[in-house]
């Protein structure tokens, strides 16, 4: 399963040593057998599965990062449907969520999404991996380099090294700390995934960091909160109307 952890909550492996939650986006944790729950268990499997769907739908209906991310699926071709796309299932470890490259299908782990707005970040950053694999010939499985640069537009993208975010996990007042934090995000989203050393990881993000931290398709610039987004979300629907009318 291709996909690859939002850092809010990690996969197989090395992924599985870090103390930070993630959300997967590459090479995502192998996805328990569906239908295979233990009775003692299946009540509350009914409950943070309904709560799982209800917050999905909010953050479909609400989120200005997803839903210019979804306008932006739809208008490259690559619709998203909720029932087809989204899944809400159990995971192992402590990941958030995965892209689900083989099946084009965004996995998000009930157990693990704490709240609205974890479910907000996760299906930000799990989308741009869609956005990304609708977009480009993205080879998730043996192309380290695709996997660094599609986790540094995730975590540059997504709202994840937000300065509220940052400030929760205790860091704050470095300079250039926006692009310290998407670097350190993106690494440890690729050891969520990868079972290689954590240089390896560093170096692959810095091999692509410049082009693909530039690279803010679909939003056109950095939307470091909902305010940014909205007006991003606002700008892509006037430009989508300016192209279709040439």
């Amino acid at each position: 399963m291709a996909g690859a952890p939002d850092v809010s909550g990690p996969g197989p492996a090395a992924g599985e040593q870090l103390q930070q939650q993630h959300v997967s986006c590459q090479v995502f944790p192998k996805r328990l057998a569906q239908g295979n729950l233990q009775q003692g268990f299946l009540s509350s499997f009914f409950t943070s599965n309904q709560k799982c769907q209800l917050r999905l739908l909010r953050t479909l209906e609400t989120n200005p990062y997803v839903k210019l991310l979804l306008d932006a699926m739809k208008h490259s071709g690559c619709a998203v449907n909720k029932d087809r796309h989204f899944s809400c299932e159990d995971c192992n470890g402590n990941v958030s969520g995965g892209f689900d490259a083989s099946t084009s299908q965004i996995v998000l782990c009930q157990n693990n999404i704490r709240n609205q707005a974890h479910m907000n970040r996760v299906v930000t950053h799990e989308l741009i991996h869609a956005f990304d694999h609708c977009r480009a010939h993205v080879d998730w499985f043996t192309n380290l380099r695709h996997l660094a640069c599609s986790e540094v537009r995730a975590a540059n993208l997504s709202g994840d090294c937000s300065l509220v975010n940052e400030i929760f996990r205790f860091h704050f007042g470095l300079k250039q700390h926006h692009q310290t934090c998407v670097r350190d995000r993106a690494t440890l989203s690729i050891l969520a995934v990868r079972n290689i050393s954590k240089e390896v990881a560093k170096n692959a993000v810095d091999d692509v960091f410049e082009s693909c931290f530039n690279d803010y398709e679909p939003f056109g610039r950095i939307p470091h909160n909902k305010t940014y987004a909205r007006y991003a979300h606002r700008d892509f629907q006037n430009r989508d109307r300016y192209y279709s009318n040439i």
